[in-house]
């Protein structure tokens, strides 16, 4: 990451002898910063699920989800809030605009992919036969090589250029609500938040580390958010918890690791946000997988 003083900027690379970037993520080491690039950006969830905010856009998404997200729109790491944070993997796969040269779009054939690009400050999700299609070659991406990977990838475009089986999550014209300073801001909290969850958080005390009172901070975080400080923070220990259950720690020591005070508290938040108890959640983990082995 580059970080400006009004932003987080990803600074991103084509792979080597590539004219894009490739990346199969591992959301268990994910930190959940806004940030933003010059690159468009399309995420396929392998596994997994949780919540994504991409600009002001929040909701929930499950394995399958295909997203194509234009340049410079702001978004958190997919997967902040996921379920089974070991199973969580991503293909994640970024492009600049003239990856192929300058006059490349340019070209009758590629007039289709022309106008996704041009619709940059869209983001679209993929549904039905369409995301089927992209789900298959998308898996498949890893795996090739050099020449194969690229054909593979305009394939990829041309689907998703030429298909009506898609959602807007942003619509051109929408206001992002999200300006330099909101995200400074913001970046400024999730910082706090995650050096300091274990640690019991006060809203005065986040609300001064941006320089705003409670009634501010609250209105400010509930705009950007669209949820409550304490919720989010609620979210982001359950979300350590999760992976903390997933090790050998008895409950009462996920409960205190993760931030929470006292093991009823822990329970009845637990269940609020995934609908299982911790002991549950731990016992289905372990089934699932399991099942996978065999």
């Amino acid at each position: 990451m580059l970080k400006s003083n009004k932003i987080e900027y990803e600074w991103i690379t084509p792979d080597e002898g590539s004219s894009f970037r490739l990346i199969e993520v591992d959301m268990s080491s994910n930190r959940f910063f806004w940030h933003a690039h010059p690159e468009y950006e399309i995420v396929y969830i392998q596994k997994g699920e949780g919540r994504q905010q991409i600009g002001n856009h929040v909701s929930e998404y499950s394995a399958g989800e295909i997203v194509f997200i234009g340049p410079n729109i702001p978004h958190l790491g997919f997967g902040y809030n996921n379920n089974f944070q070991r199973d969580h993997r991503e293909i994640v796969v970024q492009l600049k605009e003239d990856f192929l040269g300058v006059d490349f779009l340019k070209t009758p054939e590629f007039r289709h992919i022309k106008q996704l690009f041009e619709s940059s400050k869209n983001v679209f999700s993929f549904k039905g036969e369409a995301r089927k299609q992209l789900s298959s070659k998308l898996e498949k991406l890893p795996k090739l090589k050099s020449l194969d990977r690229l054909l593979a990838l305009l394939k990829i475009l041309q689907i998703m250029a030429e298909t009506q089986e898609f959602d807007y999550l942003i619509k051109e014209g929408t206001n992002l609500d999200l300006r330099q300073r909101d995200s400074e801001r913001a970046n400024k909290i999730f910082r706090f938040v995650e050096e300091n969850y274990k640690d019991e958080i006060r809203i005065e005390t986040v609300a001064d580390v941006i320089n705003l009172t409670p009634p501010s901070f609250c209105r400010f975080f509930k705009g950007v958010m669209h949820m409550t400080f304490s919720d989010f923070l609620s979210e982001y220990r359950v979300s350590q918890a999760k992976s903390l259950l997933l090790e050998d720690y008895n409950i009462s020591e996920v409960c205190f690791e993760s931030g929470f005070n006292s093991l009823s508290h822990f329970d009845k938040t637990f269940k609020k946000i995934t609908a299982k108890n911790p002991s549950d959640y731990r016992k289905d983990y372990k089934k699932k997988v399991t099942t996978q082995v065999h």
